[in-house]
């Protein structure tokens, strides 16, 4: 299968492109910046602007599948009035590029595997079972997400089946939240956030990529999929699994409102509880490698 992917060089796509590439797919790929990408050998790469231009024509030719992984980094100290733009117009506008590009072809793809994100639920739902017919949420990042899956869903007008992935915290030491936590736990200094009691919805990096992959290659599968382990925690029970793993003490937690005089509005993501299950997943036959935080975090740390 020839498949295109966008956001090929992020932590994502740069495991999902390796585990496409070893099953014989073809794979080419739009980035920003093409002569920088760091991608596996035979992959072509087409320079793209997304939320400015529809990708390039040749790189369509014969794309049978298209994963969606193009967007703006939402972690960064204190969000601007530009950074929310960014965050928005690169996830809004690009999807919305993708699908013009795609009702112009005269053979179109098969199959949209888009990004969305667990904040589509909003950033705080408590102890609510989330799957994936609960209701959005409300907020900066719930807005986002509700307008960019609406953009992906547009493709079904065109004969595509359209799948949405709402994506966890990823776990890589690679990066993501991940890595940025190492540093203070490894210096024995790492502590729960807020009252610790908040859901934390994780998931290993090879099973995101392999939710990715199964998306794609399932035809039963259409709409929103959680990209969230089945094994959830919470904050504290994450931070001492974490520090256990490490080797290291568990001390003094990080106050909510100090979280919120440093962060912003970013300091929700951090604090807010999505208890957030993995029903179609499990229901269309995904076998997690990492159901569970402890085997995940020792394979991905010792």
């Amino acid at each position: 299968m020839k498949i295109l992917i966008t956001g090929a060089t992020g932590l994502i796509g740069r495991r999902l492109s390796e585990l496409l590439m070893k099953e014989g797919n073809r794979v080419v790929a739009l980035s920003r910046q093409p002569g920088n990408a760091k991608l596996p050998e035979g992959i072509r790469v087409y320079p793209w602007q997304p939320e400015e231009e529809a990708p390039p024509g040749e790189s369509l030719d014969g794309v049978e599948a298209i994963v969606h992984l193009a967007g703006e980094s939402v972690a960064s100290a204190r969000w601007t009035d530009e950074q929310k733009r960014r965050i928005s117009d690169s996830r809004v506008k690009s999807t919305r590029n993708i699908v013009d590009a795609i009702a112009g072809l005269a053979h179109r793809p098969k199959v949209l595997v888009s990004a969305s994100a667990s904040n589509y639920y909003g950033s705080d739902r408590g102890d609510e079972h989330l799957t994936e017919q609960a209701s959005p949420g409300t907020g900066f990042l719930a807005d986002i997400c509700q307008a960019w899956e609406n953009q992906a869903i547009r493709a079904k007008e065109y004969g595509l089946r359209v799948v949405q992935v709402r994506i966890g915290v990823v776990l890589s030491p690679e990066g993501g939240a991940l890595r940025e936590m190492l540093l203070p736990f490894k210096l024995g200094v790492g502590g729960r956030l807020g009252t610790g009691r908040q859901w934390f919805p994780w998931i290993h990096i090879d099973d995101i990529a392999g939710i990715f992959r199964h998306a794609l290659m399932t035809s039963s599968i259409s709409g929103p999929i959680n990209g969230i382990a089945p094994g959830i925690v919470n904050n504290q029970e994450f931070t001492r699994t974490l520090a256990s793993v490490l080797h290291r003490p568990v001390l003094i937690p990080v106050p909510n409102l100090a979280l919120r005089i440093l962060l912003g509005e970013m300091a929700e993501l951090l604090l807010g509880s999505l208890r957030i299950n993995p029903q179609i997943a499990l229901a269309s036959g995904y076998q997690f490698r990492y159901e569970r935080l402890r085997p995940a975090l020792e394979n991905l740390l010792l």
